[in-house]
């Protein structure tokens, strides 16, 4: 069965009756299929703009290829917060996402199904994967609305990993890392989960609009902890630190927040631990070049409420963020719907990874952008 070319129509000037029947006619003879798809308005892109420029000239040298279709449309997941037992969650996460994929797919899938090409959906990404198709199938796809881009699969080569424990807890292991992925060409991101946390992110829009200069930013990271184990109660394969992992993200979050590296650092200790060999307490003080403050006090001997909480004191307001909450100084919520796909700061912190990786650009907490942070840890090491 021969693959039709379709392309999106809006009438720009008035023409004749006669001439509207004659070219409905001659779209309806030969798009035999067209009243299963909807097309794309004239102000969308048309079906050649979304594919891929790789995948297009793919089809020169082999006129059959394999290629992803991926679709647009996203789940709505916004009442998942709202589900206490995880089970229940999870499996109205899974019915969104297969409802979502199955109405956003359902056009293409028949026009697969008519033409008897191999494929294999995917509704978690909301994608179908064609084993192998032509230019003429691959332009017919990407007529459909619902259609976002056809690409081309990506191949990835394995590199050797640093050789090293899980963390680079020290700057000569943090450039290692970098210069390792710079050499390798590969998308590579720091768990930097404030940059992605709605509370944190709320604030950054308001300080990038200039809506609000911080003045001080005052954080308290509290645990109780006798020995290496996570928060799960599993060990750690590696010694945790309160300076080279608590307090580099509080040093990370005040950089991207003021956009400026701290021209004074200064770490103070308590004594350490006589098994973990670790500093139990600290306080940890910073100042930007334009002379907002951090400080920063942390302990794993708090015997009560465990996180870290942040209050952002501005000239216009306080804010005190607690990981995806935000309330102001006098304990009212801020509204933080409209801030991004998700309102968990680890799901938008893996969209970012993987959107990173899919378009070819640098993420937000790239090894680059985060090295920073790892400087001043070094600069506060060396002063204890």
């Amino acid at each position: 069965m021969g693959d039709a070319v379709r392309h999106p129509m809006a009438a720009r000037r008035s023409i004749g009756v006669s001439a509207v029947l004659a070219l409905l006619a001659t779209l309806l003879t030969a798009f035999a299929w067209s009243a299963t798809v909807t097309w794309a308005t004239a102000a969308a892109p048309g079906p050649r703009d979304k594919i891929q420029p790789k995948l297009l000239k793919s089809f020169e040298a082999d006129p059959s290829r394999a290629f992803w279709i991926r679709f647009d449309e996203r789940a709505d997941l916004s009442r998942a917060d709202e589900i206490d037992d995880w089970d229940e969650r999870g499996a109205y996460v899974y019915d969104q996402l297969s409802q979502t994929a199955q109405a956003a797919q359902g056009q293409v899938r028949t026009l697969l199904d008519a033409r008897g090409v191999d494929y294999q959906p995917y509704v978690i990404s909301n994608a179908i994967y064609v084993e192998s198709g032509s230019l003429n199938l691959a332009l017919d796809v990407a007529a459909a609305d619902a259609v976002d881009t056809v690409r081309a699969p990506s191949k990835y080569e394995l590199i050797n990993p640093v050789e090293r424990d899980a963390t680079a807890d020290n700057l000569a292991d943090a450039e290692a890392v970098l210069a390792a992925q710079r050499r390798a060409g590969v998308t590579a991101m720091v768990a930097h989960t404030r940059r992605f946390n709605p509370s944190h992110q709320w604030v950054h829009q308001r300080i990038a609009a200039g809506d609000l200069s911080l003045q001080h930013l005052v954080v308290t990271t509290f645990f109780f902890r006798r020995e290496n184990k996570n928060a799960l109660g599993q060990p750690r394969s590696w010694t945790d630190h309160l300076l080279w992992h608590h307090a580099c993200h509080t040093v990370d979050l005040f950089i991207h927040q003021t956009g400026e590296v701290p021209s004074v650092a200064w770490a103070q200790q308590g004594p350490p631990h006589p098994t973990l060999g670790i500093a139990m307490d600290m306080t940890v003080g910073l100042r930007s070049p334009s002379g907002a403050l951090c400080t920063l006090a942390l302990s794993f001997n708090n015997d009560g409420p465990l996180g870290t909480t942040f209050r952002y004191i501005g000239d216009t307001g306080t804010y005190v963020a607690r990981y995806d909450d935000l309330v102001d100084g006098r304990d009212e919520p801020i509204d933080l719907s409209g801030l991004g796909v998700a309102a968990d700061g680890i799901e938008n912190q893996d969209r970012e990874f993987v959107a990173a990786v899919r378009e070819g650009r640098e993420p937000t907490a790239s090894l680059a952008r985060c090295l920073p942070a790892m400087q001043v840890l070094d600069r506060l090491e060396r002063g204890l």
